[in-house]
């Protein structure tokens, strides 16, 4: 096992400029799988503050997909054809996946990837004012893994969803001396 980090040259041999077909590729979606759809709804929307942009169901599957992002609810298309391509055209979006009937199987859960075998981490939501935040976390009864002032990283918190994934809070201004 390493006892250190990737060197800076070692970074920098790693990283490669893309094809020039790539300039136009962007960062679209993060899918979850969600047990209950309205909880998981209700903690993004309510509770986080995103917008639902468009909901899909596929029913001969058996599952919707419901995207969700921070847009301004007055800019969102009306128009089934042009909602569709301004949803996947939105930067950072979270796709919620739920399965039918999932939301009534006791032994349905999904691996947040924070437990052995690790894999998937967290998502992160960035805020103007971490402490803020997580006061209004805390008066919503969400399940803290870290909060604010535990730890060695201190201004960032990390919440879960219903699923149990993790979402990092974090201020785009605090960072900066989290990570000197």
């Amino acid at each position: 096992m390493c006892d250190k980090g990737l060197s800076d040259e070692a970074v920098a041999a790693a990283c490669k400029d893309g094809d020039p077909v790539t300039k136009d590729f962007m960062m679209q979606q993060t899918m979850l799988r969600v047990k209950d759809p309205v909880k998981s709804l209700d903690f993004y929307t309510r509770i986080l503050g995103m917008t639902l942009l468009q909901k899909f169901d596929f029913p001969s599957m058996h599952f919707s997909l419901f995207f969700l992002g921070y847009e301004d609810k007055k800019e969102i298309p009306t128009n089934v054809k042009d909602l569709t391509s301004w949803t996947f055209s939105r930067r950072a979006t979270i796709e919620l996946t739920h399965n039918w009937g999932s939301e009534s199987d006791e032994s349905q859960s999904y691996h947040n990837g924070n437990s052995d075998p690790r894999g998937f981490g967290h998502i992160g939501i960035a805020v103007p004012d971490v402490y803020k935040a997580c006061k209004l976390f805390e008066e919503q009864g969400v399940t803290f893994v870290k909060k604010p002032n535990d730890g060695k990283m201190q201004g960032l918190a990390f919440i879960q969803d219903p699923d149990g994934y993790w979402i990092e809070i974090l201020s785009p201004n605090n960072m900066v001396s989290i990570t000197s």
